[in-house]
């Protein structure tokens, strides 16, 4: 039997505030279900408030019902402001009937499975879906989203969701990546700050100021913050504040709004708890720009208060106030006191997200401005150091003169700061991307974890370091870590795609690279890499398009040579390969190298190691987990190049 089980997303909320709708409203919901699921041979056999648990005789219908369901339930009109979301599940297994319910196994994995769905998604067993993937729906198609534990089950599960064109195919990651969170810890998701300014210009400053109080709050031991990246998706959309909860896992949300009007600034902020929908603390600040460091500290410390007074029972006054002051300057560590090069700072980071030559130039430039002003603002050279790195790592400067100015500017910042956590990572960066010192990498990169335990950057970069290394479960297990903080990062997502792909395991590699792609249509690396996935998988056909709309030139051209290798097109092999050699060598040649090895031209794979050692590059530092290599692993010189990269 194939079981069908269905709820509604975040019913209790709609019903404690909207009662009413929700009476006009679940009859409707209750109609459709039922109508599909006999409109294709099965039969409701339990029922439960909103939830419905349905058997059907073959997969195929089940499919079929649940998608018809999904379909008529996101085009019905629903009174305002309801807004119904199904989640539904499917699994097939044998159980045992005895009084019209069954009984068995399968209907504990398919609820477990239920479980870990957002609203609108349909989630299918691997059972589910070997038995119907050959009989979908029109237009219908199962996209993998790998294997996944499920709670209270002792085998993992591959998990598949069923999409259409009609549907939202896009959502959080499911429940299951994430890392458990303790219900007592203060969580709270700080939203970019509505620009109000008539000058469009002024947006860096409303998402800096936003992006700096996230950054203190985030470093503040017993918080948890959501990370910049999930925070700021929700930038100029119209979601309400219960859903952007739900996504990001919190329970608090701070929004706000930023009015800047030559050296005068009006800033609003309140936190909202999500669960009652009400307000813990509101302000407006009226003030002018050079007071703009004492009210950010006033925002988080009042922030620290109400979330802990809310929720650890803490007094919001006396001495629990003095506590959040000096947890706010300690987490205010490396910050300036110039408010002139606080701006250029916002408005360099501003640049500094955009990985295009002209604007990590114009990041730089005007980090440099800020330093001019005030040379003691640790985190502006800790940021100028990740700007450098990227100018190096994507060919926008040579590798070795970018790496020694990020270097420069990383040490700069922790001589001014010992304590920040940024400089402790953007130097551990460099020690492992440039230097290939691994332990000098682990101790600073352990250090920010201690500084900073609750900074995704910190836990990705930990975890990129344990998989080079391979320490697979660490690597693993941060990366999980990150992604509950961030799980709206494409970034993320691909890092642990990176982290699936050491370890061997090409389903769920392929499913995190597509996640990151869902979360970031346009987005560099990540076409390339499904794309280079695929050709692992032996899908090579698969891959052409997916090479095709990669945006970076380097990945583009190596995934072209080696998908047309696998599909034995040799000439255009050599010419994708002839094009990446030509116009990258100088800095891509690791990449090259992988080329020539997938292709089994072993002499020259090793030529071009040779010349990315030479070269510093960085993509040497995943030379012993990297699948691309393993027929150079045999070969007499292999053993000597692991040695003197630190590997053996």
């Amino acid at each position: 039997m194939t079981f069908l089980f269905t709820d509604i997303e975040g019913s209790t909320r709609l019903w404690e505030s909207q009662q009413v709708a929700m009476k006009a409203a679940l009859p409707r919901h209750d109609a459709l279900v039922r109508q599909c699921v006999a409109g294709h041979g099965g039969h409701v056999f339990k029922t439960g408030g909103d939830a419905f648990c349905a058997a059907f005789h073959t997969a195929s219908d089940a499919v079929a019902a649940a998608l018809e369901a999904q379909r008529a339930l996101h085009a019905e009109p629903w009174p305002d402001p309801v807004k119904i979301r199904v989640r539904m599940a499917l699994h097939t297994g044998a159980v045992e009937c005895r009084d019209g319910d069954y009984f068995g196994p399968p209907l504990n994995r398919v609820a477990r499975l239920l479980a870990v769905g957002h609203g609108g998604q349909t989630l299918l067993s691997e059972s589910t879906h070997d038995l119907a993937r050959d009989h979908l729906p029109p237009l219908a198609t199962a996209k993998a989203l790998g294997e996944h534990g499920l709670k209270d089950l002792g085998r993992r599960e591959a998990v598949f969701q069923l999409c259409h064109p009609d549907l939202p195919q896009s959502f959080a990651p499911l429940k299951t990546t994430q890392a458990p969170i303790e219900k007592e810890t203060p969580s709270i998701a700080v939203l970019p700050f509505v620009n109000m300014s008539r000058d469009e210009e002024n947006e860096y400053f409303a998402d800096g100021l936003s992006e700096e109080l996230l950054n203190v709050l985030a470093k503040i031991r017993g918080l948890r913050v959501a990370s910049r990246t999930s925070a700021f998706s929700f930038k100029g959309k119209d979601v309400d504040i219960p859903t952007v909860a739900q996504k990001l896992n919190v329970a608090t949300v701070l929004e706000g709004s930023v009015r800047k009007s030559g050296k005068r600034v009006r800033i609003t902020a309140q936190l909202i708890q999500v669960a009652t929908d009400s307000h813990l603390w509101s302000e407006t600040y009226d003030r002018e720009l050079e007071d703009i460091f004492a009210v950010q500290d006033d925002i988080a410390q009042s922030v620290v208060k109400e979330l802990r007074a809310a929720l650890l029972g803490e007094p919001a006054e006396s001495a629990a106030g003095t506590s959040a002051a000096a947890d706010v300057r300690r987490a205010a560590t490396g910050r300036g006191d110039n408010p002139e090069a606080f701006q250029l700072y916002l408005q360099g980071k501003f640049y500094g997200e955009r990985t295009t030559q002209a604007d990590t130039d114009r990041a730089i430039a005007l980090f440099e401005r800020a330093l001019a002003i005030d040379p003691g603002f640790a985190l502006a050279w800790a940021e100028m150091s990740r700007v450098h790195q990227v100018q190096a790592g994507y060919g926008f400067a040579p590798i070795n003169e970018g790496y020694e100015r990020a270097r420069a500017a990383a040490q700069q910042a922790l001589r001014l700061a010992p304590d920040l956590a940024e400089g402790h990572i953007e130097l551990g960066h460099v020690l492992q991307a440039h230097d290939w010192n691994w332990n000098a990498a682990d101790a600073s990169f352990r250090r920010a974890l201690e500084l900073a335990p609750g900074d995704a950057k910190a836990l990705r970069a930990m975890a990129g370091l344990a998989g080079i290394l391979g320490r697979r479960d660490e690597g693993l297990e941060l990366i999980r870590k990150a992604i509950a903080l961030d799980p709206l990062s494409a970034r993320a997502h691909r890092q642990a795609a990176l982290l699936y792909y050491q370890a061997n395991r090409l389903d769920d590699t392929a499913a995190a690279f597509q996640l990151a792609l869902d979360l970031s249509p346009n987005s560099g690396l990540s076409h390339a890499f499904l794309a280079i996935t695929r050709v692992m998988q032996g899908r090579a056909a698969e891959a052409l398009a997916l090479a095709a709309a990669e945006s970076h030139d380097v990945f583009r051209n190596m995934a072209f040579s080696l998908i047309h290798h696998s599909l034995r097109n040799s000439s255009e092999s050599d010419a994708a390969l002839k094009v990446l050699i030509d116009g990258f060598g100088w800095t891509a040649a690791y990449q090259v190298a992988d080329v020539y090895a997938w292709r089994g031209e072993v002499d020259k794979a090793y030529e071009w190691l040779e010349a990315a050692y030479a070269q510093r590059d960085p993509g040497l530092s995943n030379l012993a987990t990297d699948l691309l290599l393993i027929p150079l692993r045999g070969d007499p010189r292999w053993p000597p190049l692991m040695k003197k990269m630190g590997f053996a």
